[in-house]
């Protein structure tokens, strides 16, 4: 009758049931940053992400559905033709205001 007095602090086989609940619980926490990252691959979202901007090293990704692009600056100024289109706006929030012409 001492296998029904058994007790159970001294069952190896807790301990490892105790990490797969660790191991599940981290592929949860994984799982969630995955979903809420902006370049998530699964989004049918566009985004476009700006790293380090105003800087020489200035790198721009563009995800239009399915489809990543990544434009990266050299730092030259750029040039072409076309016409006035609007004046931005700077509040003192720091919010930024477009107004066509």
């Amino acid at each position: 009758m001492r296998f029904l007095d058994h007790d159970d602090d001294d069952d190896p086989l807790l301990s490892v049931v105790n990490l797969i609940d660790l191991f599940l619980v981290v592929i949860g926490i994984l799982l969630i940053v995955i979903v809420q990252n902006p370049l998530n691959p699964f989004s049918q979202d566009n985004v476009v992400v700006i790293e380090n901007p105003g800087e020489s090293g200035m790198r721009m990704l563009v995800q239009e559905g399915k489809e990543l692009k990544q434009y990266e600056s050299n730092g030259e100024i750029g040039e072409g033709q076309g016409a006035k289109a609007g004046i931005t706006y700077r509040l003192n929030d720091g919010r930024m205001i477009y107004v066509p012409e």
